[in-house]
């Protein structure tokens, strides 16, 4: 525990009640005494208290085949939302979010190249939609395709967008009233797969993200995101790939978003503008010799900086979101042995490669949790719900 005082004590068990049925779903009262080791007087206080600050609710007890009276199941209080940002090159996404990491809506408005004013101007316009009504929102959540720096959110750059230097974090809650915490998209992605997708689980793992503008990462190693001095740490599209063969080069002296490039297969599929799930089944369905060639291409220049990674993090899982998901199932056995050829073998003996496993909601869910993250960690330290404050 953090304190040593009975408030800091149980404080911090409100948070480590709150912050399990947020991950696992909704659990039996007696299920959470198992899994925190509490009492089960504790446990019911806990649950009251949570209830009346409107975080979880109870229902019913499930039917069960232990002997004596079923336990109440406890869940995410519905009523409870975080708002998820996610400013591309083409587009802002908005979600809603709830505990436990449900997306209950996202909408796609085509905006070129959003400014951060415009995005924030976009994001105050959306918390007056009806869908909120009689909604609590925890918190506003930006997952950004650039540089952000820990503590303030300051974009500091986001070539794609043409941000530098941006508070958006600060100007969301000025504008709102709401807390506002903006990240890199990538790392954002890398926690939602830790947390509730492939990567459950897995302590170390590396994550891929391809958008419209570009490619990110983000690493979580010993079960915690790794974000570096700044929380600038994952900035893989940034590097110069090796690449074996010349012809494999399609832009001179190219970065690894300039190599591996949505843009390219948008192109080739006669698409001027997509969102992931369009771009997916249009890459299905297409048989364009073009197309294959070019996905065959990407996950060559893809294979080797993957590889690369393997060998300085030793990671036991890979995962590829975004289109990269597209260029890994194109082949996945084949991008397999394109990783291994340029691996240690025992850096490569452990590894799995798999595509994101919460697809077009993976972005929404990293938002959403970032800012769920201030709830979560002292949810006695939050203002309780405005029909609530006297």
């Amino acid at each position: 525990m953090r304190g040593s005082n009975s408030d800091r004590v149980r404080r911090d068990n409100l948070a480590a009640v709150l912050d399990l049925v947020h991950r696992t779903g909704p659990l039996s009262r007696a299920g959470i005494t198992r899994a925190t080791g509490l009492s089960r007087s504790t446990v019911a206080a806990l649950i009251a208290e949570l209830t009346g600050m409107g975080l979880v609710a109870e229902s019913g007890p499930q039917g069960t085949a232990r002997v004596g009276r079923p336990s109440p199941v406890v869940h995410p209080d519905p009523d409870c939302v975080a708002i998820a940002v996610n400013p591309e090159l083409d587009a802002i996404t908005l979600g809603v979010v709830g505990l436990g990491g449900e997306v209950r809506s996202r909408r796609r408005i085509e905006i070129a190249r959003p400014g951060a004013a415009r995005t924030v101007e976009v994001v105050a316009a959306e918390l007056g939609s009806a869908e909120l009504d009689g909604k609590r929102i925890a918190g506003i959540g930006v997952a950004v395709p650039g540089l952000v720096r820990d503590g303030d959110g300051v974009v500091r750059w986001a070539p794609h967008l043409g941000w530098r230097e941006e508070p958006i974090a600060a100007e969301l809650t000025r504008a709102t009233g709401h807390p506002a915490f903006a990240g890199n998209d990538a790392t954002l992605g890398a926690l939602a797969e830790h947390l509730f997708g492939a990567g459950v689980g897995v302590p170390d793992l590396v994550y891929l993200n391809g958008g419209a503008s570009g490619i990110g990462g983000g690493i979580i190693a010993g079960g915690s995101p790794l974000g570096g001095t700044g929380g600038y740490a994952g900035e893989f599209g940034r590097n110069r790939p090796a690449i074996r063969d010349p012809a494999d080069r399609a832009v001179p002296d190219g970065t690894l978003e300039d190599e591996v490039n949505r843009a390219r297969l948008l192109e080739l599929l006669g698409l001027g503008s997509a969102d992931q799930l369009a771009l997916s089944g249009a890459l299905a369905d297409s048989a364009d010799p073009r197309v294959r060639a070019e996905l065959a291409r990407q996950a060559r220049v893809l294979g080797g900086a993957v590889g690369a990674a393997v060998n300085v993090l030793n990671p036991r899982l890979v995962v590829l979101g975004g289109f990269l998901a597209d260029v890994l199932g194109a082949d996945p056995a084949g991008f397999a042995e394109l990783v291994a050829e340029q691996c240690s073998a025992p850096a490569f003996e452990e590894v799995r490669i798999v595509p994101a496993a919460l697809g077009a909601d993976l972005l929404m869910i990293g938002a959403g949790q970032l800012a769920l993250h201030q709830l979560l960690t002292d949810p006695a330290a939050i203002r309780p719900p405005a029909a609530e404050v006297e």
